[in-house]
């Protein structure tokens, strides 16, 4: 059995997505994240994880069953943390203002971007995809993909209530992440010290953020549901 073996090969143990992890399985891709943002994927192998974790390659082998299978879940793992809509921070309710939603949402992105490790998570993304684009596509699958939309929904919602105006939502969603992680995320992950020495408080990025985005989509004054 080799390091390589592709989890999506029949009778590999890839982990079904929504199953409960073991004290073990915690252990394990705690261990894995630290190796393989240390030592990239290349210099990761099963025994290497199973030392870290301590437990035996044989234990790493039937939770997972391949390397692969354990990047992907480790995957999941690091973005399990992500506090955002429909996770475990800003909730769309219909109590809440537009403005306040999208503030919600911009400080859950810097929370996570800060107090995680997704800047070098990001960096090993970028570094591997070249030659294993499906650590790029898994990124994107279970990670930013369910949280951007999670925040279309969230927009849909405003929308509906005639909180926003916005006549395509997903666009919307991207606008807006953009200004927030094109001054707390990106230069980061790319390095640019001068950059990100000399850029704004995050603060003062997402109140920007929340006034471009509500100069653009919010509801005219005779916009349904908006109150007279």
């Amino acid at each position: 059995m080799t390091e390589q073996l592709s989890a999506d090969r029949p009778g590999a143990r890839r982990k079904e997505p929504g199953r409960r992890r073991s004290g073990s399985d915690e252990k394990i891709l705690a261990a894995a994240k630290n190796l393989f943002l240390a030592d990239r994927y290349d210099g990761v192998t099963l025994e290497r994880i199973a030392e870290r974790a301590g437990v035996s390659r044989q234990t790493v082998y039937n939770r997972f069953g391949s390397k692969d299978a354990v990047f992907r879940e480790m995957v999941r793992y690091h973005w399990s943390a992500f506090a955002g809509p429909d996770r475990r921070g800003v909730e769309c309710d219909a109590g809440a203002s537009a403005e306040e939603v999208l503030q919600g949402f911009a400080e859950s992105l810097q929370r996570f971007a800060a107090e995680t490790d997704q800047i070098r998570f990001a960096r090993l993304v970028v570094a591997e995809s070249v030659r294993r684009p499906w650590i790029a596509d898994e990124f994107y699958r279970v990670g930013k993909g369910p949280v951007v939309e999670a925040f279309v929904g969230c927009l849909d919602d405003l929308v509906r209530s005639g909180r926003l105006q916005c006549p395509d939502t997903y666009l919307a969603a991207r606008q807006f992440m953009g200004l927030v992680q094109e001054f707390l995320v990106w230069p980061r992950v790319m390095a640019f010290e001068e950059e990100t020495t000399a850029q704004p408080a995050a603060e003062v990025v997402i109140e920007e953020a929340v006034r471009v985005f509500l100069a653009r989509y919010a509801p005219g004054p005779n916009a349904p549901g908006r109150p007279a």
